[in-house]
């Protein structure tokens, strides 16, 4: 069974990202695993790690309730604020055959700004899929 590690936080919950899942379990037996950075909110001109750890939580549990509403064998975490350091944690404890990474599109996104998929191959050492969504919906992350 092929390992999938996917990386987002306000893509999380786009319909790009539900594709691709789709796609990777038409094509073989796969299992996933979310990782959240708790990356500062955009959003917020002042702000606290602990709401970015609970904004991250509620990410994730949506997250994973949709790629169980698919049929995937899915687990997550919420991760390191720094991309890169949160998927070198979780290869200490797992293997992957790819990493899935989602950002926002070019202009907006800060990940991309930093060359982050390009960046995360290198230093990872497992292929990197680099897949575009808006961010999520208001209603997606309220209570």
């Amino acid at each position: 069974m092929r390992r999938y590690l996917v990386v987002a936080n306000q893509t999380l919950g786009g319909d790009h990202l539900l594709d691709e899942v789709r796609k990777r379990m038409a094509a073989a037996p796969a299992s996933f695993h979310i990782v959240v950075p708790a990356t500062s909110p955009a959003d917020h001109a002042v702000w606290t790690e602990g709401e970015a750890q609970a904004l991250a939580q509620k990410r994730l549990d949506l997250a994973l309730a949709r790629f169980r509403d698919l049929g995937a064998d899915v687990d997550g975490e919420v991760g390191d604020a720094n991309p890169i350091e949160a998927v070198r944690d979780c290869q200490r404890v797992q293997e992957f055959a790819e990493i899935i990474l989602s950002t926002l599109p070019a202009g907006v996104s800060r990940w991309l700004k930093q060359d982050l998929p390009h960046r995360m191959e290198r230093s990872c050492g497992v292929p990197v899929t680099h897949i575009v969504g808006g961010p999520e919906r208001p209603a997606e992350t309220s209570s």
